[in-house]
């Protein structure tokens, strides 16, 4: 086992092999040491991802849970990169993602073009993952409910100080019927404490990919992007030190809280009195 930086991967895996334990044996963290001859502090650092594990602990570890040599060689293989400063992986995972947010005690995001994951109506977010996502119809509810679930971190006593950078080009893009725009026009306008509006004519924002830095209460921050093929997480200072210069130019052009509220309040009115049909659909 060697001690090093734990990284949001890291921190998956090893709640992976915590959750392995509890639902394959029937020992506690200190247990499973001491049938492993190992030290009990070896079991909850591998847990929390705050050390890496070498390929003799795993076997051991995965042993135990009663796994067999195709697991093991599996996991090994997704363990293998668990510790690098940068991580990508498919966009349909998002366990990796949820454990981030569920763990930040700050969520500083930015997007351009649709409303951030946390921030979506249940249509809102239907409608956005069946048309880019291409998904059957089974597929597109499992990941609906999986951004619902997500948004619980919102709500808790605990939450995460938040602030999402939104550019008004995300207000623009109408999808969905008008009940599911309005809609998630009040949903932003109920929350304008954490969102800040990035007006239409600072042009050059809207050339700025969308991003969000993770911070912890005792790891070090992460950045993350997203396209709909990849997830990347990037722990390395350098990518971190560059998203915050990005959120510093975000909050000098940005509109502020009450601005930013009169902008979406111009929205909904400017909704609710299109002549046309608000049957249509907008998408």
């Amino acid at each position: 086992m060697t001690a090093t930086t734990s990284t949001a991967y890291s921190r998956d895996l090893g709640d992976e092999l915590r959750l392995l334990r509890e639902t394959c044996t029937n020992l506690n963290g200190r247990a499973l040491a001491i049938h492993l001859g190992w030290d009990p502090s070896k079991v909850s650092n591998i847990e929390h991802g705050k050390a890496r594990a070498s390929e003799i602990d795993l076997v051991q570890f995965l042993t135990a849970c009663g796994k067999d040599l195709d697991y093991f060689h599996e996991f090994r293989n997704r363990y293998h990169n668990a510790f690098d400063p940068y991580f990508a992986q498919v966009s349909d995972n998002l366990r990796t993602l949820a454990m981030t947010e569920s763990m930040a005690k700050k969520i500083t995001a930015y997007d351009v073009l649709t409303v951030n994951g946390l921030m979506q109506t249940e249509n809102y977010a239907r409608t956005l993952i069946t048309e880019t996502r291409w998904h059957d119809e089974a597929e597109v509810e499992k990941f609906v409910q999986i951004r619902m679930e997500r948004q619980a971190v919102m709500r808790r006593p605990n939450r995460p100080e938040c602030v999402f950078y939104i550019h008004e080009l995300a207000l623009q893009m109408l999808l969905g019927d008008a009940k599911t725009v309005e809609d998630q026009y009040l949903r932003l306008l109920f929350n304008t404490h954490v969102l800040r509006v990035v007006p239409a004519d600072v042009k050059a924002a809207a050339f700025q990919s969308k991003c969000t830095i993770y911070e912890f209460e005792k790891a070090p921050p992460v950045a993350y992007t997203e396209t709909d093929m990849v997830q990347v997480f990037a722990q390395d200072s350098a990518a971190v030190e560059q998203s915050r210069r990005l959120f510093e130019r975000l909050d000098a052009v940005a509109l502020d809280e009450e601005q930013s509220r009169s902008k979406l309040a111009e929205y909904v009115s400017g909704l609710r009195e299109d002549p046309h049909d608000h049957g249509t659909d907008l998408a």
